[in-house]
Parts: C-alpha cells; structure tokens; sequence
C-alpha cells in the first residue's frame, strides 16, 4: 500500500495555554499511507538496522516494517503490546498492558521482565517507554478502559528503570500519563497527560533523578498520546492531530491527518521521516529536522 499521496492543508488557528495565543501560517504536507488494514496501531520505534516496529495492540502483534515492502509479523502473542523503545545496545523494550508489565528483548530473542509490580502489587498498565543513552529507563503506567477495573495500584504512574534495575516512582500525577519522551540532550523528560490535556517536564540528572515538576503545553485540542521531540527540541505531540511546539512551548505547526494518530517516530536513515500510527493504518510525512536521536 506504498505511495499514497493525501495532502492535508494546515489551516490558520490559535491556540490558547499557559503560554498564549499563537497564530499558525497555512502549510501543506504530503501525507503517505504506507500500510493499512489494522485494528489499533501504537508504539512505532526506528532500528538503526533499517526497519520500524510496530504494535497492533486489539490483534496482539508487534508488527516490522521495512521501508518499500508489507509488514510482517516481529512478535506474535504480544500481551498486548503498546510502546516501544531501543537501548544503545539494539536492545528492544516493550509494554505489554495486558500482563501489565515491561520486558526487554535481547538480541536473541530472549525476553526479560523488568517490571510488574510496585510495592507488592501489579502495575496498571504500562503504556508508553523511552530510554535514555545512558541506559535510564521511564514508562509511563496509566488505565484505560476496562484496566481501570481490574487495577490494584490506587494512582497513576510515571516509573524510572535504573541501568541496575531497581525500579523508582517518580511521579503520581492527577491525571493519566501517556507518551513519554526526553529532550535531546537527555535532561528534560516530557510526559503527556491525557486527562490534563497537557504536557508536563522533569529535569533529569546523571544519575537519572528528576526535579522541577512543570506544566510546558496546556490547552491541547483533543486526548494527547504520544510524544517526540526532534534535535531542535521542538515538542511533537499526537492528539486530534499533530501538534508540534517550539521549546518555549508555543504552538508551531499543525499537520492533520485521514485518522487520529495514537504515536508517532523519527525514522529512516536520515531521522527525517515521520511514521504515524493512526488507529488502522501506518503513515508517514518527510521533515526538514532530524528526530532527536534516543540510543
């Protein structure tokens, strides 16, 4: 389903936050459809051996998609597969919301648990994971739908994976947390909140503990998911659509699209390109800024 062009025009808005009003000039961006047929795509990560993964969270399947071709299976029996992330060493991390934990993938195949309870009890359901290049790792650990029913944690989540593995809880924000991801030089972690409809910042320091707990973006048109930032520090965020904020945290850009995206990720040699994941199909837009690199 390669090389179908839908062209979106960005239309002049405002939008209205902590940080004021902004007026957008109109844009055009050629939008591609590169794969479709899914029930809910999530969690897109860049390999730097040349291919993005996927999750189909309802079909239970971490799907690989390598640019010119059809995706194929990466992962069957998933547990429900929803974000993704790479270490520095290729490694492959995933949440899986339906035996709510975090594992890692070796090079071999070999999954590890990281993650499945906190003092005692079972996480909500991890939802969305970033890694640093120092090997630090955060999730996000919300509950949506019938997972609220079933949680035995009477808050939501944001956790830290030291490199030894002792896992912290860094914050209990009000509302749920969703995307996750950090700054380019890895010392401000961004969190989306979906019942906020914001975004929040931590500073991070070398040892991976956080401080100066921020609102940056309020206001966002629709639930937020997923969150990138690129190597200017610009703040992408998918909600109705995309969303990307300079790093004062004024509205910049918007791009719509044919379906809500759920996430997004830099991919392609080059960390030029854009993939979408948008409910049942995959998409993907070229930019003129590179992603921040993550590993």
């Amino acid at each position: 389903m390669k090389g179908m062009p839908i062209t979106r025009r960005q239309l002049g808005a405002s939008v209205l936050g902590v940080w004021g009003s902004t007026a957008l000039a109109q844009q055009e961006h050629q939008i591609d459809r590169v794969a479709g047929g899914f029930r809910f795509t999530e969690g897109p990560v860049w390999s730097r051996e040349g291919f993005l993964l996927f999750s189909d969270v309802p079909n239970d399947q971490i799907l690989q998609y390598v640019p010119g071709e059809k995706p194929t299976v990466f992962r069957d029996h998933s547990n429900g597969a929803n974000g993704n992330a790479f270490d520095a060493q290729g490694r492959f991390y995933t949440c899986e919301s339906r035996t709510r934990r975090v594992v890692r993938m070796d090079k071999k195949g070999s999954l590890q648990v990281l993650a499945d309870k906190w003092e005692g009890k079972r996480l909500n359901a991890p939802n969305d994971i970033v890694v640093r290049k120092d090997g630090h790792v955060y999730f996000t650990d919300p509950a949506f739908g019938n997972q609220e029913d079933t949680r035995e944690l009477d808050f939501y989540g944001v956790y830290h994976i030291a490199p030894k593995g002792e896992l912290h809880l860094i914050a209990k924000p009000a509302g749920r947390p969703n995307g996750i991801a950090f700054s380019p030089n890895g010392r401000v972690l961004y969190v989306g909140n979906s019942d906020e409809h914001s975004v929040r910042a931590y500073d991070v320091d070398h040892n991976g503990e956080i401080s100066g707990e921020r609102v940056v973006i309020s206001g966002l048109s629709g639930v937020p998911d997923g969150v990138r930032v690129d190597e200017k520090g610009n703040v992408y965020v998918a909600a109705n659509g995309l969303a990307i904020y300079d790093p004062h945290g004024k509205l910049a850009e918007t791009i719509e699209l044919p379906e809500k995206p759920s996430n997004f990720a830099f991919g392609d040699p080059d960390l030029q390109t854009l993939y979408i994941t948008a409910r049942t199909a995959l998409y993907r837009v070229r930019r003129n800024v590179k992603g921040a690199s993550q590993y």
